[in-house]
């Protein structure tokens, strides 16, 4: 079965990305080990947001907090490449923490998926349903 992506969770990141270029945008994917069916747009706090991307630590915290009380489980986030790049970074790769998170890359009005892993980062198919 392949993975999920919500047609909604597209439009937003996609909006998202357009809205804050050149900067990078980010956020938190939000669903269950099949699929991403909501996302929370957070504020880029990096110092170098339009190289770089710091989830806002509010943001996670409500997040977990959310899913801890019966609300949809963080399964990833999402960033923006400007650089039209929809792929990991080197500053990706030294960054991830290889726990099994799925990290979505938007660049040039396309999203990519991927699955942090022991080895890295895995490309992730996925297929966009509605909603």
């Amino acid at each position: 079965m392949p993975f999920e992506l919500s047609s909604d969770v597209v439009a937003c990141m996609l909006a998202e990305a357009q809205r804050a270029h050149p900067l990078e945008c980010c956020g938190v994917l939000l669903g269950s080990a099949d699929g991403v069916t909501g996302s929370l747009p957070a504020r880029n706090v990096h110092p170098d947001p339009a190289r770089h991307f710091e989830i806002d630590p509010q943001v996670l915290i409500d997040a977990h907090r959310a899913a801890r009380s019966g609300g949809p489980r963080v399964v990833g986030y999402y960033h923006s490449h400007p650089n039209g790049l929809a792929r990991p970074s080197a500053t990706d790769n030294a960054l991830a923490a290889n726990d099994g998170a799925i990290w979505a890359i938007i660049a040039v009005g396309r999203i990519t998926l991927w699955r942090s892993g022991d080895a890295g980062f895995e490309a992730l198919p996925y297929e966009v349903t509605p909603r």
